[in-house]
């Protein structure tokens, strides 16, 4: 097949993070600072990218903040005329800091928020950061140069709230809200029987989305990504395993999604070695799931291999122990029954969901985990 052209790329700058989500979808081997791309690799491969037909870059991590060249970076980016998207916590960010960022370049702003009230916002991300986010969101919201996007991550825990956390996110101004279940990879997958969702809630969220929808169309556009365990078929994932994205980590490695590491036959090469143009049309690790060669049935014959692409390859391993069988969610593959155990056990009555799993503060470090509100 014609290799596509990228249309975007995440730049994971560092895994260092002040919040510490049971959810992070950072891996669970985390690089540490000095492993991190400097200044001038980042510099080379915004150049490559440009050079590829990208559009967008979205600095993201761990917390990108936690780089006190961002917005040389984001300068560098918006020289090769890359719409620059900054995908942050808020933690670390300004009014003098902001001003400094949009002066480099910087075109958009995912804020994200773990819950509308204060005392389960911090909960969940294990840090007392939510009265600054909130003031950030205001400044945002007084500048008026940014396109801006409030980000909400949904679980088990708090998609009861759903509704007020919309009302919440609409106060604060945004053209955008990502009503973003969590997906299960990193540490979310650690911590997957504390955070899925019952069917109830699933069900109840849909209804609540779909209200706000209607009564904010044409105000504020919502997105809302439910969660894949509940699905009939598969998400194309990232658009595709290397059609549409692709992902350099903190260290250089370039991947077709965060979570594509865990793949453990897989090898991804590195743009402190090789250039990204090679690395998108010709190295193995991109090519092993571009075409439709790997499907097996029932993707082969079926009639959604081109709009879903078998689904999601790191789930696929995870769930059935094998990236090149059927993403397990359809509910045509063989390991869907592995899905239908996980669900059963959710919705049990008398299911109570284990405590979650510490996350880690750094590559270093580790942090407690407060009791629950």
């Amino acid at each position: 097949m014609r290799t596509p052209r990228p249309l975007a790329l995440i730049a994971e700058l560092t895994h260092r993070c002040p919040l510490h989500c049971v959810y992070c979808s950072n891996p669970l081997e985390l690089k540490a600072r000095d492993e991190e791309l400097p200044t001038e690799t980042w510099a080379r491969v915004f150049e490559e990218g440009a050079e590829l037909g990208m559009l967008h870059v979205h600095f993201t991590g761990g917390e990108p903040l936690a780089r006190n060249d961002l917005a040389q970076l984001v300068a560098t980016a918006h020289s090769r005329l890359l719409y620059t998207n900054l995908i942050t916590s808020g933690l670390g960010l300004n009014e003098k800091k902001l001003a400094t960022l949009i002066e480099a370049g910087l075109d958009h702003l995912q804020l994200s928020f773990q819950d509308g009230e204060e005392k389960f916002a911090n909960w969940i991300a294990g840090a007392g950061a939510h009265a600054h986010k909130l003031a950030l969101a205001q400044i945002v919201q007084q500048n008026g140069r940014l396109a801006f996007t409030v980000n909400l991550v949904v679980h088990r825990h708090n998609l009861d709230r759903l509704d007020s956390m919309i009302s919440f996110a609409e106060s604060l101004g945004p053209q955008r809200i990502e009503i973003a279940n969590v997906q299960y990879y990193g540490w979310a997958w650690k911590n997957r029987e504390w955070l899925l969702p019952t069917c109830e809630q699933v069900k109840q969220s849909v209804a609540v989305v779909e209200q706000a929808q209607e009564r904010l169309k044409g105000q504020i556009k919502i997105d809302f990504v439910t969660p894949d365990y509940y699905a009939t078929f598969p998400k194309p994932c990232m658009g595709g395993w290397g059609r549409q994205l692709m992902l350099v980590d903190p260290s250089g490695r370039v991947l077709p999604c965060h979570a594509a590491a865990v793949i453990p036959d897989l090898h991804f090469e590195n743009v402190k070695q090789k250039p990204l143009r090679w690395i998108w049309e010709d190295s193995l690790a991109f090519r092993r799931f571009r075409s439709e060669d790997w499907m097996p049935e029932p993707c082969k014959s079926c009639e959604r291999r081109l709009l879903d692409f078998g689904g999601c390859r790191c789930q696929a391993f995870l769930i059935a122990g094998d990236a090149s069988a059927t993403d397990p969610v359809c509910s045509l593959a063989p390991a869907h029954h592995l899905v239908e155990e996980w669900l059963v056990r959710t919705n049990s009555p008398t299911s109570t969901p284990p405590g979650p799993t510490l996350t880690p503060r750094s590559a270093q470090s580790w942090t407690y985990r407060p009791q629950p509100p």
